[in-house]
C-alpha cells in the first residue's frame, strides 16, 4: 500500500470518526419541548411520565418546559429556545409561517374541541354570553381561541362590543384558573377549552362542583403540536412517529388515557380553517 492510500484511508476514517462522535453528541442534546395552557400542566405526575415516554422512544433526553402564556412559548420557538411545543390553534394560525404543523391531537374521535362558556353553579338561568352584561368575566389568554376569541366573536355576533360589554375582565393565564375563578366567584362568567373541562371533570370533580357549563361554542381544529424552523428533518420525523404511535403500544394508550385524547394524527392546516376564519371576523392581530 502506498504512503498516498494510506493517508487516503486514514482520512476517510478520521472524517468517519468525525461524523459519528458530531451525531453522538447531537443525540446527547436534550429535545426541548414547550407546554401551554392548551393542556392542565399542574398534573406533574402525567406530565412526567409522558416525558420519560419520549426519552424511551426518541433515545435521548427530553426537556418538558412550561409557559402559562402563550407568546412566551411562540417567543421561545421562534428564539430557539424550544424544538417543539403544544401551542394552541390561535397562536398556531396566527404565527403559522413561525412553525411547523408536525401532528394534532383527536379528542372523542376527532381532531376538534369547543369554547365552553362556564358560570358558577349557583347560576341557573344564564344559558348565554349575552345575558352577562356588566359582569365580570375571566378570560384565559390573549391568544387563545376557547377562552378568549371565541367569546368575543359569540359578542360580536350579539351585536355587542367586547370592549364595553363587560364591567371588568381579567387574563387567568390558565384553563384551571378560570374555572377557579369563577367557582370562588371572583369572576361572574369564564370561557375554557372543552378538553380541559372534561379532563378536570375526571380528574378534579372537587373542583369542578362548584362551576357549571351555560353553553358550548362552535368547533375548532385542537390545539396542534408544532416544531420551530430549523429542527432537523429527522428529529422531526422521530418525533412525530412517537405522537403517532401512542395509541399503538400498551404505554402510549394509558399516557392517552390520562391525557384524556384518543391519540395524535399528522398536522393538517385545513384543520385550522374555522379557526382563521374566526380571527379575520373577530378582527385580531
Amino acid at each position: 500500500m502506498t504512503l498516498i492510500k494510506l493517508t487516503r484511508i486514514l482520512g476517510v476514517l478520521a472524517a468517519l470518526l468525525a461524523f459519528a462522535a458530531a451525531a453522538a453528541d447531537d443525540r446527547a442534546q436534550p429535545i426541548r419541548v414547550g407546554l401551554t395552557p392548551t393542556f392542565p400542566h399542574d398534573q406533574y405526575r402525567p406530565l412526567e411520565s409522558w416525558r420519560l415516554y419520549m426519552e424511551r422512544k426518541l433515545q435521548r433526553p427530553v426537556e418538558f418546559v412550561r409557559r402559562d402564556r402563550y407568546i412566551e412559548t411562540m417567543d421561545m420557538l421562534r428564539l430557539k429556545k424550544l424544538d417543539f411545543a403544544w401551542i394552541c390553534d390561535y397562536p398556531y394560525v396566527q404565527f403559522r409561517k413561525q412553525v411547523r404543523l408536525m401532528a394534532v391531537p383527536v379528542y372523542k374521535g376527532r381532531p376538534y374541541y369547543r369554547s365552553y362558556l362556564i358560570v358558577p353553579a349557583t347560576d341557573k338561568s344564564t344559558t348565554s354570553i349575552a345575558q352577562l352584561r356588566n359582569k365580570v368575566f375571566a378570560y384565559t389568554d390573549p391568544y387563545s381561541n376557547t377562552g378568549f376569541l371565541s367569546p368575543r366573536a359569540q359578542l360580536q355576533e350579539a351585536g355587542e362590543d367586547p370592549a364595553r360589554f363587560f364591567r371588568n375582565t381579567f387574563f387567568a393565564w390558565s384553563h384551571r384558573r378560570v374555572i377557579e375563578s369563577v367557582a370562588t366567584g371572583l369572576a361572574d362568567g369564564g370561557a375554557v377549552s372543552s378538553h380541559v373541562w372534561d379532563t378536570l371533570s375526571i380528574g378534579k370533580p372537587e373542583l369542578m362542583a362548584g362551576v357549571r357549563v351555560a353553553s358550548e361554542g362552535s368547533e375548532y381544529g385542537f390545539a396542534p403540536f408544532v416544531a420551530r424552523h430549523g429542527v432537523g428533518d429527522q428529529v422531526y420525523r422521530d418525533m412525530q412517529k412517537v405522537l403517532l404511535e401512542m395509541k399503538t403500544d400498551e404505554e402510549g394508550k394509558a399516557l392517552l388515557r390520562v391525557l384524556n385524547l384518543d391519540g395524535f394524527i399528522a398536522g393538517d392546516p385545513r384543520v385550522y380553517e374555522s379557526t382563521a376564519r374566526l380571527i379575520r371576523a373577530v378582527g385580531e392581530k
